[in-house]
């Protein structure tokens, strides 16, 4: 078992651990919890021998083979599919072995021994195994032979957990893995999890996903780490049960309680009786019960909306929707009305991000209209927001510019409900992590008084306290509300009805989020069968002629090359493109990233750069896409 005896870590300064103890069993799947900047990537550093605690116990069994999800991945021209290959270190080994033994002389005793091996860890099924991990986390089979350099960051975060899953564990450590996955992607990692049959430890803020998975909770408080039995639910029923008994908070505990109580009366005053009002006023009763659970949050905030509005805000009118000529979506017909709340559901690549897009004005309808209302204000979170701030602003000043007029008290006093609290308000943000630049993006956009909320994945890099202060938050923002989330628990307590983002359609779905995840399941189901019956076709096809047709094969094949010929360049020619693009960000974040640069004086040069950094980001955005439409173009041709 894992044993942690006395343990006390200090770093930075800071006490994260002081004599804590912590005894987990062999095959429990625990959940791991506490604020930002708690300690709990530390604590996986102590348990990888990365680090060491200042005093007590820090013990793993010997043989243990221990997993772990990296947070960053260099750019590298290696295949999608060889590196997360590279995960069964022990496969990799004996394939190398291989090939080595096969190209001199051959050793049948060395041969044998080796095969016998690679049989009895499975390692013939390896690439296959490999190639639908990568199916799960939402990779097409073009992009399995695509090059690491040529995915964007959160892509390759997708590509560092592919790898750690790929290696055979007794005990895996994962950090975040669903933040930058889409729903069906983190339903279909729920699923993988439930089966590995190891000792698993998750660092996760997705409350509906710790629920799925784990069985054991370690809460990171008052630098200890305490134990729980159950799920998340569980957790925060038996916290909520220890602080109602500390008369200290009992005050404050009932206030919170009355709050929730008469926003779920004020709720059900209004609500239908269509399931998913029904299934948002369980939620909210249930979110009432649990209140006291989060009683000591730092995070108490509004959303004020315009006091002006328009009906309808947004009016979509047979809108085609994408990129080109080619619209993912068609004939789009969404009106957007005052205290409308929608919430986006579909597959991975299905055009939601489009629709979202569309619909802030960043993205215009190939055909059709969007209308705009006189007195629209839209609060746009998208999903590269936290990009847009300023690194060597601090969160005072970026509201001071938006609002050169409000006093400074005020404004600390807003940013307070956010965080940012004391001097926090004048650090600048090259020094934030991604939860905290996450809050303060969403503390800009809630400073502008919207009266429509564009949020596409706002919880990423949000801790669980965080995210329960904007389901709050946005339970009560009297604007309307269209959302793109992984999180079910934000969509099931924010939306009031869903839209069905998939087959190229955006349309009303009737059912709740349990039902959406039986479509989904079904859906990736069916698309599997279809692909596997086309590579199927195609192999039989291939096996029904004659060997007297081989030189017409190869003339066949050699004159496809040729006219492929022209789409291969360009892709080359784009793929070296982007890896000038990525040098030239590199060169941008690394001259950004030099603290002489903010010593004074150097505003204008500061602006310079952060124009050339959005730019370029532009540009290797643009490549991406066109390599994309290019491989798509190659992949089909070939197929025909």
């Amino acid at each position: 078992m894992i044993n942690l005896q006395g343990v006390s870590l200090q770093r930075g300064g800071r006490e994260l651990l002081h004599n804590a103890d912590c005894r987990i069993f062999p095959g429990h799947k625990v959940g791991v919890i506490g604020a930002n900047g708690c300690g709990k990537s530390t604590l996986f550093k102590l348990l990888l021998r990365q680090l060491d605690s200042d005093s007590g116990r820090v013990e793993v069994p010997a043989g243990w083979r221990i997993a772990h999800m990296a947070q960053e991945v260099a750019a590298s021209g290696q295949s999608a599919l060889d590196y997360v290959l590279d995960g069964d270190a022990e496969l990799r080994q004996l394939q190398r072995q291989l090939e080595q033994a096969e190209s001199v002389a051959a050793d049948g005793h060395r041969l044998g021994e080796l095969h016998e091996r690679m049989a009895a860890i499975d390692g013939y099924s390896g690439p296959a195994r490999a190639a639908q991990l990568l199916d799960g986390l939402g990779f097409s089979h073009a992009d399995q032979q695509r090059p690491v350099s040529s995915f964007s960051g959160g892509w390759r975060i997708r590509l560092n957990l592919g790898r750690a899953l790929m290696c055979p564990a007794d005990l895996m450590l994962l950090d975040e893995p669903t933040n930058h996955l889409d729903l069906d992607a983190t339903l279909w990692l729920e699923q993988w999890l439930q089966r590995f049959p190891g000792t698993l430890l998750i660092i996760s803020h997705d409350r509906d996903f710790l629920d799925a998975v784990v069985d054991a909770i370690v809460s990171f408080e008052q630098q200890n780490l305490l134990l729980y039995s159950g799920n998340y639910s569980a957790f925060e029923r038996a916290r909520a049960e220890r602080l109602a008994q500390q008369q200290a908070q009992y005050e404050k505990q009932q206030a919170e309680r009355a709050h929730m109580e008469d926003f779920v009366r004020r709720f059900r005053a209004k609500a239908s009786k269509a399931k998913q009002a029904q299934s948002r006023l369980k939620a909210l009763d249930r979110m009432a019960t649990i209140a006291p659970a989060h009683i000591d949050s730092p995070f108490r905030f509004s959303l004020p909306a315009a006091e002006k509005t328009s009906d309808p805000l947004i009016d979509l009118r047979d809108a085609d929707i994408g990129y080109g000529d080619e619209p993912v979506l068609c004939k789009v017909q969404l009106g957007i009305q005052p205290g409308r709340r929608v919430g986006l559901l579909g597959p991975n690549g299905a055009g939601k991000s489009s629709l979202i897009k569309t619909l802030a004005g960043e993205l215009s309808p190939v055909r059709g209209e969007r209308l705009c209302g006189e007195h629209l204000a839209i609060g746009y979170f998208a999903q590269h927001q936290l990009e847009a701030l300023d690194v060597a602003a601090s969160p005072l000043l970026h509201l001071q510019r938006l609002s050169p007029d409000a006093s400074e008290q005020s404004l600390r006093d807003f940013l307070g409900g956010y965080g940012f609290v004391g001097d926090r308000v004048f650090e600048t943000v090259k020094g934030f992590s991604g939860g905290e630049k996450a809050r303060l993006a969403l503390a800009i956009l809630a400073w502008q008084k919207p009266n429509l909320l564009l949020l596409d994945e706002p919880t990423n890099h949000l801790d669980l306290e965080m995210r329960h202060a904007l389901t709050l938050a946005l339970a009560e923002f009297p604007g309307a509300v269209v959302l793109v989330s992984h999180d079910r628990h934000l969509l099931a307590n924010t939306a009031d009805e869903f839209i069905l983002v998939a087959d190229g359609r955006a349309e009303p779905y009737s059912g709740d989020l349990e039902d959406y995840k039986q479509w989904l399941l079904g859906f990736n189901r069916d698309r599997k069968d279809r692909d596997r019956k086309r590579r199927e076709e195609n192999k039989d096809d291939g096996a029904e002629k004659p060997v007297e047709d081989r030189k017409s094969q190869r003339r066949a094949a050699a004159a496809l090359r040729e006219q492929l010929k022209p789409l291969t360049n360009k892709l080359k020619n784009i793929e070296q493109q982007m890896a000038r693009a990525e040098k030239k960000l590199a060169e941008l974040e690394s001259r950004l990233a030099d603290e002489s640069l903010y010593s004074g004086g150097q505003q204008e040069e500061i602006a310079r750069l952060n124009r050339e950094q959005s730019q370029q980001r532009d540009v290797l955005e643009e490549l991406e896409m066109q390599w994309l439409e290019i491989s798509e173009q190659l992949e089909a041709a070939r197929a025909d």
